[in-house]
Order: C-alpha cells, then structure tokens, then sequence
C-alpha cells in the first residue's frame, strides 16, 4: 500500500499525510509545509463508532445494511431525507448523493457555513475562484479580515515572514497581538468599513484608475453609494478612529496585498453583501489579476472538475432549516444537526416527528444518540478517495492505508443501495479515475486541478461585460438594544465545529463583572442556554464568545436565511446574559 494520503477534514489547508509505520506524518513539501494541525496529530486517539445499533441494541453490518434496505423498502421515497454534511470533505462521499437522487429521496441546499459570502462574490465578480494560498506568499501586506488563521488556516503563518499585517476582528486574537494595525470592529459593521475605506481611497487619490477604468467603469457610481455613510457616526459605531482609516491604506496603497477573509463576516442576513463590499475595496486598490494580490475566501472546491455523479433533478430542502417531520425517514451522513444547525430546539422537535433515523458517520454526538440505526463508516486511512481544496489549487490521492472490519465506505454503502433498488453505478475504481484525469503535474512536481487559474481574473472579470458589478444599496444592520451582546461563534483550538474536543465555555470580557467559573444563563429570541464562564479581556465588551459546536449555542441561534445564497445566520443574534449563581 502506498504511505500517501490526505487529511478528510473541512477545512482550509488540506494537508498532504505520510502514513508511516501507524503514525501521521505531514509532507515536507508544498503548502503542508512539514507539519499538521492538532486535530490530526491527535486523529486516531478520538474514540470512534465500532459497532452498528439499531433501538440501542448492537447488531452486524450486514444486519445494519439490510435493516437499511428494509426502512427504504417501507418508505415512499418522496418521504425520505438525504442529509449530508462535510464531516469528510473528499470528492467520493457524493456518491450517496447520486444513489438518493436516483432512488428519488430529497437532498439538501444551501449552507452552514459560506454561502452569503460566496453569493455576494458570484454577484460582484461572475464566478468564485479564489486568491490560491501559494500566492499569499507573494503578497506584501496580508489583511486578515475575520479570520483566525493559528486556530482555521495554521498552513498560512510560515507564509507571513516579513510582511506587514493588518487585523480586522471583534477578537484580539493570537495573530492581531502581533499585527502591524489591528481594527477591533464592532460585529456586523464590516460592511461599513470596506465602504468607508473605498471613499477614502477615492478622496486621496489613491485607487488604481487603470484597473477600474478598464474592469470596474462603474467606481464613481459607487464612492456616491459611500458618501451616504456619516463618516463621524459609522466610525464610533464600528468602533475605530480617523486614524485608523489613514494607517490602513498607509500600509495597502501601492503594495501587493492579500486579503485573507473568513466566514464569520458573512453570517448575516445580508452577508453576501458584506462580502461584495469587501471585494469593491479590493477592486479600488486593483488587487485582482495581480501576483500575490487579492481577496482569499473559500474558492469552489469542486472548480473545474467535472461531477460523475448525477443529481440536478434531485429535489430538495433548506440545510439551515430543514423540515423533518416532513420526512418518514432521514438518512444523516457526516453530520451533526441536533448541534450544527441553528435552532436546536426547533430541530430536535422536528426530528423526534420522524419515523426513522438513520446515522452514518464517525463519532459519536446529539445526533447519533437519539438515531434508529447508527451505521459507522470508514476513516480516511481505511478506503481510497480524491481531495481538492477550496484554498489551493492542490489534488491529492487518499491511498488507503490499512484494512479494518470496522464500518463501511461510502461508495460500499451506496453501492448496496444502489443494487437493492436498480440504480447504475459505476466501480469505485472507474469513479476514482475520473476525479484524478482532472489533474495535472506543474512545472515545479505539484499535483494540481488542471485548467485553475493560479492569478485569477488576469483578463477581467466573469461577468458579462468582463467588468466587476458595484452594490448599489445596502441594508443598515440591526444594533443590539441596550443590556443585549452580539453572539460571536467562532472556531474552537481543540475541535472542527462538534468533532473531538468541544470547548463548551462562554468568554466574556471581565469588565463585564462575572467571575470565572460562575454559571450563566444565556437568552435570545429562540431559546436559551447555561455556560461557565471564563474571562477573555480580548473580547469586544459587547460580544460574548461562544464556540462552534459548543453544546447548547445553537439554542440561541435563528433558522433564518441570509437573503442570497441561502446561508446560516449563526452571527446575526443577540442574547441577554442571567447570572444563575
């Protein structure tokens, strides 16, 4: 067996891994850059699911698949549910997705996670491609706007030597301690800072008139939609100074600049928005079609790659709000959504309506307890895959590493079903050699999705006219009332969302006078929450801290979608604090 593979997890960096002699080894070279992050240091020391269930009691695998087939059998497909989430991120866990849209169950749309942000890019630009992590490595100066990249995207710090460093974040997190300009925003207010920085940019001159005289002929149309901002009044509100303002693009103008966006900006309800505004400041500063310049969020990890399986007339529900006692029977796959999706207490009062639960995943967690039939699968070392990224532009072959008894694949899975209920498949083999013909070698050995471009949007833009389309309004965001905090939910150190270990504090800022260790009680328009605090003097004094996958924060969260792209609007919430003892 070949030692090379890749990590599953969601998320930016997607390393290489040398598997060797039982251990897991990051590759030298490349963006992995010779090491790996503690979720996959510490991968196999996470207890997994050994067994399949079924009402609690322990049954085989083959018992688990037939029972599988019977529940199907019994249901009218309309009434069955596929689920999915990106517990495992590679390119063959569709698979199950082409067998359910073939068997004619419902799948699902829209997202826990980017999809405001990547709407408001399509809109501006035409298309997602996104500033690959390579090219950071050109940039002068790298803006991290909401993003955290010691705790998300670690691959990008051996990246940052000599540069300048701009930090715009509700959290003095570890890289804004050592930031060159650190903006401590109030949340929600991005919008108005992108916007802001674009009149300024316009007043001094400072934009880069070519580029927007050849791909942006709208610009002056849009410094009139910023003139609409009372520069005094958005300043205190986002909480900065004039200042601030001129020591920013002090710092940009002139210089090859990332900037480096996460999630959490787009959150909200007009969070395609935000990220389009953002994009337009970027624009005003020329920063795309450029070496080591421009705006690096979550590309399409699917780009260019041509999808073996057949799913457009699938139908399908919301991901964010999805109705389950509409369904007899829910098959949930790599995925938590008692925990993950907004609003627990409205999904688990939806989903203790249906009839049949089915979970198929990895770990034990909320869903997986009050599931039917649990039917574990396969780590990443125990079957063979394709990964590509939405960070870079790498493809990297998942070699299986070892044979286990334990679970099934997903292509095993979905091959069972799709025998048992006359769906065409083709082998895994023929599937998997599909997704590599989409590579290609680089000049310099790396493995890569062929026909990606490495300075996106060298020739324009992907819109109609090749020219990036302005916003033309926005939307005054909601303030917290007096005696409210804005909810900030961000990614825990030890944990991806409700995988391994899950920091279940709340963090306040200590002037606002609880005492750490003390229990609270957290409150918002859709439930409440307890927590025990613990002190975090680098928190805004309005926002209080909540990990992603904390048990209970997504009681207080709303099911509501952002207007475009159908996104989560974990950010958009406010919560009144009770103290309890």
């Amino acid at each position: 067996m070949s030692k090379i593979t890749a990590c599953p997890l969601d998320c930016y960096d997607a390393c290489g891994i040398v598997y060797d002699e039982g251990k897991l080894k990051a590759f030298k070279d490349g963006h992995t850059n010779g090491f790996l992050c503690p979720h996959l240091n510490h991968y196999e020391s996470h207890a997994r699911i050994e067994k399949p269930r079924y009402k609690g009691q322990e049954i085989s695998i083959d018992e688990a698949l037939e029972k599988l087939a019977d529940i199907f059998s019994s249901t009218l497909k309309s009434e069955i549910l596929h689920y999915r989430g990106s517990g495992n991120f590679a390119l063959m866990q569709g698979v199950t997705d082409h067998v359910m849209a073939q068997i004619g169950t419902y799948l699902t749309n829209g997202s826990l996670c980017d999809g405001a942000g990547e709407a408001g890019i399509i809109e501006g630009r035409g298309s997602n491609k996104n500033m690959p992590l390579r090219e950071i490595a050109k940039s002068e100066v790298v803006v991290f706007w909401g993003r955290n990249p010691h705790v998300t995207s670690s691959h990008i710090l051996p990246l940052l030597k000599d540069k300048t460093i701009i930090v715009i974040d509700p959290v003095k997190t570890k890289i804004a301690q050592q930031a060159d300009l650190f903006i401590q925003i109030k949340p929600h207010t991005d919008i108005f800072l992108a916007m802001l920085l674009y009149r300024f940019l316009h007043i001094e001159d400072a934009g880069d008139d070519e580029f927007l005289k050849e791909f942006a002929s709208e610009y002056e149309d849009y410094y009139e939609l910023t003139q609409t901002i009372r520069i005094k009044a958005i300043l205190e509100d986002i909480g900065m100074t004039l200042g601030q303002i001129g020591d920013f693009l002090h710092h940009v103008i002139g210089k090859k600049t990332a900037i480096v966006c996460g999630v959490g900006i787009q959150k909200y309800r007009d969070g395609a928005d935000v990220m389009r505004a953002i994009d337009a400041l970027a624009v005003g500063f020329g920063l795309f079609g450029k070496e080591g310049c421009g705006v690096a969020y979550l590309g399409n990890s699917q780009e260019a790659i041509t999808s073996p399986f057949e799913t457009k007339k699938a139908k399908r529900v919301s991901k964010v709000n999805a109705p389950f006692d509409e369904f007899k029977t829910v098959f949930i796959q790599g995925s938590n959504p008692l925990s993950q999706m907004p609003e627990s207490s409205r999904v688990r009062q939806s989903i203790e309506k249906t009839e049949n639960v089915i979970y198929f995943g990895l770990y034990e967690n909320e869903t997986s307890e009050i599931a039917d039939l649990v039917i574990p699968a396969k780590t990443f070392l125990e079957k063979d895959d394709v990964r590509t990224s939405y960070s870079h532009n790498g493809m990297m072959i998942m070699h299986k590493q070892k044979e286990n008894d334990i679970g099934i694949s997903e292509y095993d899975l979905a091959a069972f079903l799709a025998e048992k209920f006359n769906v065409s498949m083709k082998s895994e083999m023929e599937y998997l050699e599909h997704f590599k013909n989409h590579g290609i070698v680089k000049i310099d050995g790396s493995f890569e999705v062929e026909n990606r471009e490495t300075i996106p949007y060298q020739d324009g833009f992907d819109t109609d006219d090749g020219e990036f389309v302005f916003l033309e309004e926005f939307e005054v965001p909601q303030k917290v009332d007096e005696g409210e905090f804005y909810l900030i939910t961000t990614k825990s150190p030890t944990s991806l969302n409700s995988q391994f270990h899950r920091d279940s504090h709340l963090y306040l800022n200590s002037k606002l006078g609880f005492t750490e260790g003390s229990r609270v009680k957290l409150l918002s328009n859709t439930g409440e929450a307890e927590f025990v605090v613990k002190i975090n003097n680098n928190l805004r004094e309005d926002c209080v801290l909540v990990h992603s996958g904390a048990k209970g924060v997504n009681m207080l969260t709303s099911s509501q979608h952002s207007y475009e792209g159908k996104n989560a609007i974990f950010q958009e919430n406010f919560v009144r604090i009770v103290k309890i003892d």
